[in-house]
């Protein structure tokens, strides 16, 4: 659990960083998982001449690769579905190795001390695989991919979500360190800020003391935890490679999630443990049947913001 100075600080600061929340084991299946789902992916392009042969690529080489030749692993990596088009055949990834990470332990001790035992995993959560800013195609918008602009998680979802008692913890898979892109936040700013849906959808400009920015390195294995108010953005990846986290999101259980049409569970509760999602492939059904649902659908904003609104003139 967290202690009561780290329950403070979060409270006084909307961000604490937390190291050696996932287990070793953890981190050795995930990392795994995901060489094997991009073993998969390579293979295929490899096949469809996209990209040369495997041999002698690890995780990160195969990663830049296929990304410089144009070959979209983020979408089929991603633990969530897109927030623009849905198509049958959008791809994600919902393995027992991820679904072992939302729900670690360790990691739930943690989000309890913050929001209570009533525990909802919330389904705004995301992978992020950044590659070093000199190799980023010059067209990346993604801030799963390219950098992050400054913007509060609050202020990405639903309104109905605004009263919502919710965390973010950001898991970093590898070293996040300030040449890599670490994120950055502006602590004690509990307000919410318009934003603007410009390249990505973040705070307007002007409404932050950027002076006031404190970047947030963490060892792989621990977490940045952050109110949904916090002003946080990434620095740019300075290296020369990938940095990887997930950010993953927990709600109060029966509030609303701010993005009701994807699925959530309950990964906790004291009171009705009977109701604890335990079977990742339910998980995964979950969002297969939220994918057969919502394609072919209207698009459905993923936010409540207007480019045209005064605050972004």
């Amino acid at each position: 659990m967290l202690d009561q100075s780290q329950i403070d600080a979060f409270h006084r600061d909307g961000v604490i960083v937390v190291p050696d929340v996932l287990p070793p084991e953890v981190l050795v299946s995930v990392r795994a998982e995901y060489a094997g789902l991009l073993d998969t992916l390579y293979d295929g392009w490899h096949r469809e001449g996209r990209v040369p042969p495997p041999e002698g690529r690890d995780f990160q080489d195969k990663l830049l690769t296929s990304y410089k030749a144009g070959c979209d692993w983020f979408q089929p990596m991603d633990i969530s579905l897109p927030g623009d088009k849905v198509t049958p055949g959008t791809p994600f990834h919902f393995g027992p190795a991820v679904f072992e990470m939302i729900t670690c332990a360790r990691l739930l001790d943690l989000v309890e001390g913050l929001i209570g035992p009533e525990i909802t995993s919330n389904p705004i959560q995301h992978v992020r695989l950044k590659p070093p800013v000199g190799e980023l195609h010059k067209d990346e918008i993604r801030a799963h991919v390219g950098g992050t602009d400054w913007h509060q998680d609050r202020g990405v979802g639903h309104e109905e979500a605004d009263g919502t008692t919710m965390v973010t913890v950001w898991l970093a898979i590898t070293d996040a360190t300030v040449e890599n892109g670490c994120l950055q936040a502006i602590p004690g700013t509990p307000q919410m800020y318009p934003h603007c849906p410009k390249k990505q959808t973040a705070i307007a400009a002007g409404c932050l003391d950027l002076s006031q920015a404190r970047p947030l390195p963490v060892k792989a294995g621990g977490a940045v935890i952050f109110h949904p108010l916090t002003p946080h953005a990434s620095l740019d990846n300075r290296s020369d490679r990938f940095r990887w986290s997930f950010d993953i999101r927990y709600s109060v259980t029966g509030q609303p999630t701010g993005r009701a049409h994807f699925p959530d569970f309950v990964a906790r509760s004291r009171a009705r443990p009977e109701t604890e999602l335990h079977d990742w492939r339910t998980w995964r059904e979950m969002w297969e049947t939220a994918r057969a649902r919502l394609a072919g659908q209207p698009h459905i904003p993923i936010h409540r913001w207007r480019a045209d609104s005064p605050s972004c003139a």
